[in-house]
């Protein structure tokens, strides 16, 4: 992931208006952040709970999405949608998102089931056991990195198709 700033990471969101742009609240400890071990970066806000913000990288270029939880938990434990996390160390919850463009404003969304505080990058980095003899844990670890790069570009380029 390429490292990011606060005047980047507000130019990037393309599913918001532009008062909506101004009001997100973006982390303040963007120069910490280790952005070689992350797929995306995504935050949620201290003052709305309910919404949730990702930036990916594509074609180069940094893409945010402002998604929104909902209300009500989901009836079973589920499985994130981006790491597909089968140990389920943290908390799963349903996001919405506005489309871009016409199809947005005309109130089109697409959900998706996530890790609630956005620790996917984290989680496809876990060096788990080996499952059976001669299993290249390494080798499998790459493979979820993959996959979660692959399930994040298919997720951005999803909503951007309708602008």
């Amino acid at each position: 992931m390429i490292a990011l700033t606060e005047s980047t990471i507000r130019s990037s969101f393309v599913n918001v208006s532009l008062r909506e742009r101004k009001a997100i609240v973006v982390p303040d400890d963007l120069a910490d952040r280790e952005w070689e071990r992350l797929d995306y970066f995504g935050w949620r806000d201290p003052k709305s709970p309910l919404l949730g913000f990702v930036v990916a990288e594509l074609d180069g270029a940094a893409v945010g999405l402002q998604l929104r939880q909902a209300e009500q938990p989901t009836r079973s434990r589920p499985q994130c949608s981006w790491c597909a996390d089968v140990t389920l160390p943290n908390d799963v919850v349903f996001f919405a998102a506005r489309r871009a463009g016409r199809a947005g404003k005309a109130g089109n969304t697409v959900g998706t089931l996530l890790c609630a505080h956005f620790e996917c990058s984290a989680n496809v980095r876990r060096l788990d056991p080996p499952a059976y003899l001669g299993h290249d844990a390494e080798a499998a670890r790459d493979r979820r990195i993959v996959g979660l790069q692959t399930r994040v570009e298919s997720f951005f380029r999803d909503l951007l198709s309708g602008a």
